[in-house]
């Protein structure tokens, strides 16, 4: 078996080990419920917490913070990679500073963002954004700066204006990168902005784990970790395939 069929394959087999282990574990009593409720314990509250006005208002005000900050740090980091590349000297001097700066944990600068924005979704939208425009910006600069020049020099011979060239030549060749980098900066978004909940929140998905939590109520904590991960691989899924699809065309066009 080979192909995608036989990753789907191990996939599956690595799911149903997991959760083989997970009922083990819990059903021997080799750890206490109170650490990792059964199986059955967690879908009976992931149920519950479906029929609940309050789930869907969690996930509404964390869907619109995400969404607010990966725009922002899309349109900057996009912005930021096309200033850059226009000049191979702004593109070596500022390129190791993106790089370098992406390297620090943000994390502990979340205490700031709190400081300045609150502890309502302004500080989340302010941090998921700065944490994700660092992989946008990376890898616009590299898809962008690494078209063919010969390929600019024949779209300015042609009369080309700087608009006809972004949408003709620089975006098409340095599609597959920005994808890549538009995917990583969705999930680093996506999870500043849940792990801010978390920290410090009056509400959203990451702000009820961490309450359950504290409240001890672990298999409503992990219900909504469920939806977190079901989430999360959901939308790899999804953006690995339009990722895939991008190179292929970008594969057919050359």
């Amino acid at each position: 078996m080979t192909g995608l069929a036989g990753q789907r394959a191990v996939q599956l087999a690595f799911l149903a080990l997991a959760l083989g282990a997970w009922q083990t574990l819990t059903a021997t009593g080799m750890v206490s419920p109170l650490f990792l409720p059964s199986p059955a314990a967690v879908y009976t509250a992931l149920a519950r917490l479906l029929g609940t006005a309050a789930f869907w208002s969690a996930v509404e005000v964390t869907l619109a913070t995400i969404a607010k900050a990966y725009g922002i740090a899309v349109a900057l980091g996009l912005a930021a990679g096309y200033l850059v590349t226009r000049s191979r000297f702004w593109t070596e001097v500022f390129e190791p500073i993106v790089s370098g700066l992406f390297t620090i944990p943000i994390t502990l600068f979340f205490p700031m963002f709190i400081l300045f924005f609150g502890v309502g979704a302004g500080s989340k939208v302010a941090y998921g954004a700065t944490y994700g425009f660092f992989p946008v910006a990376l890898s616009a600069i590299a898809g962008l700066s690494g078209v063919d020049e010969r390929y600019l020099r024949a779209a300015r011979s042609m009369g080309a204006s700087r608009l006809d060239t972004f949408r003709h030549v620089l975006a098409p060749s340095a599609l597959p990168t920005l994808l890549t980098g538009l995917r990583v900066g969705f999930f680093i978004c996506f999870a500043s902005v849940l792990g801010g909940e978390a920290l410090s929140s009056i509400a959203g998905v990451g702000r009820n784990i961490a309450l359950s939590a504290e409240l001890m109520e672990s298999a409503r904590m992990y219900a909504w970790i469920a939806v977190v991960v079901a989430a999360a691989v959901s939308l790899n899924f999804a953006l690995s395939w339009i990722e895939s699809r991008a190179s292929t065309w970008e594969g057919l066009s050359r």
